[in-house]
């Protein structure tokens, strides 16, 4: 099968990924939380920024590679950690990481993924990156960090978004609950996806494994919605987030800001990376579009930015360099491409947008991502700053 005639491009992975996904799964990875408007809020803010072409450059050879956090990396995205990546297709996590490694660029595992640090080490890489949801016990803490580092993993991130369970009702009517436990009505919607049903019979249902070694059989009754890391990890503050600096030795990038204030002081705690991100409308749905925060909090810090939320393609991820993103990573796009294509999606994924970088580069008479033009039009006018 020629994967570039058939699958040309993002929308085309997510429609075949949802005919081979049983519907829970479907609701638990497109879901956001509320009536979705900040989901769809990214998608229309993203699509309102817009370039003029420029033509009568000659034939062009664009350098897509990008410099993030003192490494050249060939592509200027990466895969953004998703929990319970395995409920999506099974050995998400491996088929991600080892596409990642194999072009060069980041793969981030999450704290709540359905493999653990030591199950991704043989498959990293040199850009592994460990996504911590913050314990409130030192001990767990530090011993998460250990394992994170013997596994292999360079960079620490700490997502700050998530003081509580979000409710995502989408997720909640699909009729799924964390752990996953197959009801008959969930049984029923496995049947009619045959190849996903195979994999996870050879596999076994998903869990989070990274937890196994913290918690009990007994724990106390969650939300339908939450899950048993809800029941170790805290929510942080700058404290928090000092003690991560003094017991991490690799790069710390802090995931969740939107607002521009927030980036002094974590500046002055010598964290390595801001993660512009609304966690893709997942946790609060009246969040601006994350590419709206995205120029604010440029103007308040020196620091490199990553951004994520709503990115489908190269020009999405143009548009969040042109606004001051270092750095793109990206969530659903990669699990969809898993979940259509199996060990094939991903690395197809990377290709497409490869790919699509050049065409829209062209568009614009780029020879590389420094020669990226300013926007002509922007989704809202920039807020002013607050004043010190």
């Amino acid at each position: 099968m020629d994967l570039h005639s058939t699958f040309p491009g993002v929308p085309d992975l997510k429609r075949r990924a949802r005919r081979r996904l049983p519907k829970f799964v479907w609701e638990y990875l497109d879901s956001g939380t509320g009536t979705e408007a900040t989901k769809a809020r990214n998608r229309s803010a993203l699509d309102a920024v817009g370039f003029l072409p420029s033509v009568l450059h000659g034939p062009q050879s664009p350098d897509l590679s990008a410099r993030f956090l003192g490494q050249e990396f060939p592509l200027p995205f990466g895969f953004a950690p998703v929990g319970m990546s395995g409920l999506i297709w099974p050995d998400a996590e491996g088929h991600l990481a080892r596409a990642a490694a194999a072009a060069g660029l980041p793969y981030s595992l999450s704290t709540v993924a359905s493999q653990s640090p030591e199950d991704l080490a043989p498959h990293l890489g040199a850009h592994g990156w460990f996504q911590l949801y913050p314990p409130k016990d030192e001990g767990i803490r530090s011993d998460m960090l250990a394992r994170a580092r013997d596994a292999g993993f360079r960079a620490l991130i700490l997502t700050v978004d998530v003081p509580v369970a979000s409710r995502r009702e989408r997720q909640t009517r699909s009729g799924l609950t964390q752990p996953p436990k197959l009801t008959p009505r969930l049984l029923a919607q496995v049947a009619l996806r045959p190849a996903w049903a195979l994999g996870m019979a050879r596999r076994g249902m998903p869990h989070m494994r990274t937890l196994d070694k913290y918690t009990d059989a007994a724990s106390a009754a969650l939300s339908s919605t939450a899950h048993v890391g809800y029941l170790l990890r805290t929510s942080p503050d700058m404290d928090y987030v000092r003690w991560l600096r003094d017991h991490w030795d690799g790069p710390l990038l802090i995931k969740g800001i939107l607002r521009p204030e927030d980036a002094a002081p974590l500046e002055e705690i010598g964290v390595d990376a801001l993660w512009v991100s609304n966690h893709a409308g997942r946790q609060f749905d009246g969040a601006p579009a994350a590419i709206e925060a995205l120029p604010r909090i440029r103007a308040a810090t020196r620091l490199p930015l990553v951004f994520d939320s709503g990115v489908e393609g190269a020009l999405d991820i143009l548009r969040a360099r042109a606004l001051g993103a270092d750095f793109v990573m990206l969530a659903r796009a990669p699990h969809y491409a898993v979940a259509a294509l199996g060990a094939a999606g991903p690395a197809h994924l990377i290709d497409l947008l490869r790919q699509d970088l050049i065409a829209n580069m062209g568009q614009l008479g780029m020879d590389s991502l420094a020669a990226l033009p300013a926007p002509m039009s922007l989704p809202t006018p920039p807020m002013p700053l607050p004043v010190p």
